[in-house]
């Protein structure tokens, strides 16, 4: 059995009159994140993540933000299509392991919600989501409220 390990980033801008999408729930805040998509940092990593382990370039690559077909898109979607995109290189997924930058909104009452999500999708059991939430202590960017980041790291096998 093949084995790859594949890591991911994301960043985008909080700003007002935008919803606030992570790992696949909506979550009440008084701003949203910026995006060509609902901008969901957290399912934007874990794609990235995904392709890059399965050798397969990057979210941009697959679902590009100069194309209209992808404005305003559900996140869950690209899930989903990069989850088949991978499983026809034959691979599946394993584990994921994310962390979520944010000095607010606090998300450990959502955790479980985005666990449940992203589970559904990757068609693995939610023990195999672990999505954990940090601040900066209000330095850089996250700190300053301009914008969320998540890394995440997975693990595929194959063939």
């Amino acid at each position: 059995m093949k084995m790859r390990v594949g890591f991911g980033f994301d960043v985008h801008r909080l700003v007002t009159e935008r919803e606030l999408w992570l790992g696949g729930v909506r979550i009440a805040h008084e701003k949203g994140l910026l995006g060509h998509s609902d901008a969901d940092v957290l399912i934007h990593a874990v794609c990235d993540a995904l392709l890059g382990a399965a050798n397969m370039r990057d979210i941009g690559y697959h679902f590009p933000d100069t194309a209209d077909e992808y404005k305003g898109i559900d996140s869950k979607v690209l899930l989903a299509k990069t989850v088949a995109l991978i499983a026809h290189k034959g691979y599946r997924i394993e584990n994921m392991d994310a962390t979520v930058c944010a000095e607010r909104p606090k998300l450990k009452e959502h955790i479980p919600a985005m666990q449940h999500t992203l589970a559904t999708i990757m068609n693995v059991a939610p023990d195999d989501v672990s999505i954990k939430a940090t601040t900066t202590e209000k330095l850089g960017f996250t700190g300053r409220e301009e914008g969320i980041a998540a890394y995440t790291v997975v693990l595929i096998t194959g063939d």
